[in-house]
């Protein structure tokens, strides 16, 4: 390991939350004023967590870190999931109590357009994670609407720290990306109380708009060479005004997400969930919880050094 590199992973040792990495090694022998966090490991607001402090024991009582996926269909969800746990392979399926469903009655029940929120989807490349999806309510079912909303008010505060969701992706496809918000999305801002559980929107195979961009420029009379090269930079304006667009939407709503993170080429080879978890760490705020996140993200060694968790 290089000499730069070396400085910035002990650099990286003093991190705290919410504050850039030093360029060098602390030397500081000055005493650090203790952290404002309570019962439950939520930080306060203004104060600068480090993250060794010790909650083991509240970090064991969650378990699992728990995430519900929300979006259309169609919005890539599952190959998300699939990248954030580094499998190619579909998810376990088991009921609320644990109990495993065959994949085929899985299949039948949704293709019949009935679908159980409280269902878990584990993949065994990770089984750290645990993730509920809200498939219905976006195609406006209302019974479907309600059955998430009573989930989350449920799953955001219950008692039993282990069966708590930790954070929700709700996926918008740029492919459709004319209609950036529909009505049954919009009521999920403006219905759904989340609590503490931090909402961050995910513009899902932002990808597609190269070809929106270059049917743009054709139909501005150029050549298709000249439109391939100039493509990215019509693609990338495209994308910024879009998420504008859709931040400026949501932030008129009653309870707006917390966060928006464009996701590209996510079905390839190469693809990277670092940005997805950093942002999903980010926006939380208990001490436990980002320490439970970093640590189920194994494979992840960038943010396993960026946040400093000692296990």
């Amino acid at each position: 390991m290089a000499p730069g590199r070396v400085n910035k992973f002990f650099s990286s040792l003093h991190f705290h939350r919410g504050s850039a990495p030093s360029a060098h090694v602390s030397t500081s022998t000055s005493p650090q004023p203790p952290p404002e966090v309570d019962d439950v490991g939520r930080v306060h607001a203004g104060s600068k967590i480090p993250l060794r402090l010790d909650t083991k024991e509240h970090f064991d009582r969650i378990g699992r870190f728990r995430i519900l996926v929300m979006g259309r269909a169609n919005a890539g969800k599952t190959t998300i999931l699939q990248r954030v746990c580094n499998t190619t392979d579909l998810p376990e399926v088991f009921d609320g109590k644990g109990n495993k469903i065959d994949a085929k009655i899985v299949e039948a029940s949704i293709g019949r357009g009935h679908h159980n929120i409280e269902n878990e989807l584990v993949f065994q490349g990770n089984p750290g994670f645990i993730f509920h999806d809200s498939c219905g309510f976006e195609a406006g079912s209302a019974n479907e609407f309600e059955l998430m909303n009573e989930f989350v008010a449920h799953r955001a505060t219950t008692l039993k720290l282990e069966q708590r969701i930790h954070a929700i992706w709700f996926c918008i496809p740029m492919t459709d990306f004319h209609r950036t918000i529909t009505a049954a999305e919009a009521r999920f801002f403006n219905k759904c109380d989340t609590g503490s559980v931090p909402v961050i929107v995910l513009l899902t195979k932002a990808d597609t708009l190269n070809f929106a961009a270059i049917e743009q420029l054709l139909d501005e009379g150029k050549t298709i060479e000249a439109a391939k090269e100039q493509a990215f930079g019509l693609e990338k304006q495209m994308l910024t005004n879009i998420q504008t667009k859709i931040a400026r939407e949501l932030a008129q709503c009653t309870f707006p997400p917390k966060g928006y993170l464009p996701l590209n080429n996510m079905n390839g080879p190469c693809a990277d969930c670092t940005l997805l978890l950093r942002c999903t760490a980010d926006a939380l705020d208990q001490v436990a919880l980002l320490q439970l996140l970093i640590t189920t993200q194994q494979a992840n060694l960038v943010l396993n050094i960026e946040y400093a968790v000692i296990q």
